[in-house]
């Protein structure tokens, strides 16, 4: 499905972009890593870079320097919740849309001029299902993840034309160790797993998927 295929992670050291980078290897992609962690490692991953995906340059500059590359899966992100939204309080608000639209934005600045000189290219980036409307005491997670959505759909219609499909995932809780500390009461067999959502990922990243544009897809598991 992906042979020959060299697909950029971000993220790639979390428990997504690694199952990102195994399922998308097991579909024949050459797969390279970007991440904040300065040590990660996988036999998968034919490259790894470190990188600070909130800094612009710093991005650009790595991007820049991976040659060609057909896909972007931008996985780099985080979640807090706790702040309402009448507090007077930024610093969730700032980490929020540092970590998942600065990144995405960063990377997806970076990769487009590459992506153009392709025939098709892709980019998938990481919505939330939760982020479709407004919780309590999640308004930064959910305006942040509420703008990747909104980016991804203007992105598409930007450059569709060029041959860039772009779409992004819409999962509901994802089934990592994380979520599983923070929620230890819960029904993880609903929750959907890393390896399916990749699955999903590794489709809009084929050719299969060259005449979808602009979709945002939920993946809820049995939630």
């Amino acid at each position: 499905m992906l042979q020959h295929k060299r697909v950029v992670v971000t993220g790639a050291a979390g428990a997504l972009g690694q199952a990102v980078t195994r399922v998308a290897s097991g579909y024949g992609a050459i797969v390279i890593g970007l991440d904040l962690a300065p040590a990660f490692s996988s036999p998968l991953l034919s490259e790894y870079v470190a990188v600070d995906l909130r800094d612009r340059a710093a991005t650009s500059a790595v991007v820049s320097s991976l040659g060609r590359f057909d896909g972007l899966v931008n996985v780099a992100g985080g979640f807090a919740m706790g702040t309402g939204a009448s507090e007077d309080d930024d610093s969730q608000w700032q980490s929020m849309f540092e970590l998942n639209v600065d990144t995405m934005r960063n990377a997806t600045i970076a990769a487009v001029p590459l992506l153009k000189a392709n025939q098709r290219s892709s980019i998938v980036n990481i919505g939330a299902l939760g982020a479709l409307s407004g919780a309590a005491a999640m308004s930064a997670y959910c305006c942040a993840k509420g703008s990747v959505m909104k980016l991804t759909e203007s992105l598409s219609e930007e450059l569709k034309a060029d041959g860039i499909n772009i779409n992004a995932v819409l999962p509901s809780i994802i089934d990592t160790p994380t979520n599983r500390a923070a929620m230890p009461d819960a029904d993880f067999s609903t929750w959907v797993t890393p390896d399916k959502l990749a699955e999903v990922i590794c489709f809009l990243l084929s050719d299969a998927a060259s005449a979808v544009h602009g979709a945002l897809l939920p993946v809820k598991g049995l939630v």
